[in-house]
């Protein structure tokens, strides 16, 4: 089972708003490359309580945050006062099951929650999982700007004390020939790289023998943080939104459905064997199917 996401208790805060608010203030201190100490001296406090404004665990004061936007270098007025919009979400009590995000920078909060992840469990239907796709491949996916932020968000997997990233990924998604012959056949030779030398990356491949299966409904993500006191989160990927669940009945349906997918999709061992076998055979397609 996983484990709860309101484990705050009663009267809790709308947790995923928080943790976004959060995590996007530790991308904007990265980015600023500033320390949690230097942070801390802007608005009178220490370390830990930015540490602990960072990851949601606490009630975020509008007077702070406002002097950290200042310090990262945000001074529009507008998105000073959408910031502040979220953090009166943030503060507002009541518990949650749903949030959704809808705002046209929802992939740059996804990202800073994904750089917040201890563990990433996902399944892809469509495309190679974002954190594996070369270069090429993620043009070929989406939009220029996006498509680099998906190549720089692979360094999570390289960095100090990494995430562990844990796909299934449907065979289809392998088949598909994203970008052309040459681009699908580089994907799958870093793919069969990464599964053979990256410790912190698990991937499975379900077969198409595997028949209808609990995730037929589509792609998802689950993040779960290194501090207990977070919940972990459902991320729906939509086409210009993202959906954010953490009822504990949502997360536990979710988190059953990829323990299934694991049981169903073939064995660890035998992704490098797939993916070899998915290149001969995209070596030995006629061009006029892949190019």
């Amino acid at each position: 089972m996983s484990r709860s996401p309101e484990r705050g208790g009663p009267g809790d805060a709308p947790t995923v708003v928080r943790v976004l608010v959060g995590a996007y203030l530790r991308r904007l201190r990265e980015r600023s490359g500033l320390t949690l100490a230097e942070a801390a001296a802007a608005i009178n406090g220490d370390e830990w309580q930015i540490d602990r404004m960072e990851l949601g665990q606490s009630r975020l004061v509008e007077r702070d945050v406002l002097d950290l936007l200042s310090l990262y270098g945000v001074y529009d007025d507008l998105e000073r006062d959408v910031f502040l919009d979220r953090v009166r979400e943030a503060n507002a009590p009541g518990s949650w099951r749903a949030y959704s995000d809808v705002t046209p920078d929802w992939f740059p909060r996804y990202l800073g929650l994904e750089a917040t992840a201890s563990l990433i469990r996902t399944y892809e239907v469509q495309f190679v999982p974002a954190l594996l796709q070369t270069e090429e491949y993620a043009r070929a996916v989406a939009r220029r700007d996006e498509a680099a932020r998906r190549v720089e968000r692979q360094q999570l997997l390289t960095r100090p004390h990494p995430p562990k990233l844990w796909a299934v990924v449907d065979e289809a998604a392998l088949r598909r020939p994203v970008g052309g012959r040459r681009v699908m056949r580089d994907q799958l030779e870093s793919l069969l790289a990464v599964v053979t030398k990256a410790s912190n990356v698990r991937l499975q491949v379900l077969p198409f023998s595997a028949g209808r299966h609990v995730a037929a409904g589509g792609s998802f993500t689950i993040l779960r943080f290194p501090r207990p006191e977070l919940p972990d989160l459902v991320c729906l990927e939509q086409l210009t939104s993202a959906l954010y669940l953490g009822g504990r009945h949502d997360v536990d349906f979710y988190f059953d459905a990829v323990s299934r997918l694991f049981v169903r999709a073939a064995p660890l061992r035998d992704t490098p064997r797939i993916l070899e076998r998915i290149i001969d055979d995209l070596e030995g397609a006629p061009r006029s199917m892949v190019d």
